[in-house]
């Protein structure tokens, strides 16, 4: 079954009219039923990394207008996140922990 992956948050934070950072949440989904699983990560971009970071570009600050669903949705790193889900659905559904040992009160010590 084909995860789906939705941007459903992305919160600007403007300087001079321009976007300067965003701060981006996307819901992963997969399954039905008893193989449901969801969860939504997030992540907040700069436009430029600060002193002392990696001098990175991740993008060209302009008002929050002009940003498309798809330029918003391209600043968020899913390929690492779809490994972060890949790993959650494994454990929770695929390959879940057994479940802990139920303590008995009534044992009887045999004589």
């Amino acid at each position: 079954m084909a995860v789906t992956k939705t941007l459903i948050g992305a919160i600007p934070y403007n300087q001079d009219g321009k976007v300067q950072q965003w701060d981006l949440a996307m819901k992963y989904e997969k399954g039905a039923g008893a193989t449901y699983f969801t969860t939504t990560l997030r992540t907040a971009i700069p436009a430029v990394y600060p002193a002392g970071e990696p001098s990175d570009v991740n993008f060209i600050p302009k008002a929050e207008a002009s940003w498309t669903l798809a330029e918003l949705t391209a600043l968020c790193p899913t390929n690492k996140w779809d490994r972060v889900f890949d790993s959650m659905y494994n454990t929770t559904i695929t390959n879940p922990a057994p479940p802990p040992p139920v303590a008995d009160p009534d044992y009887v010590i045999p004589s």
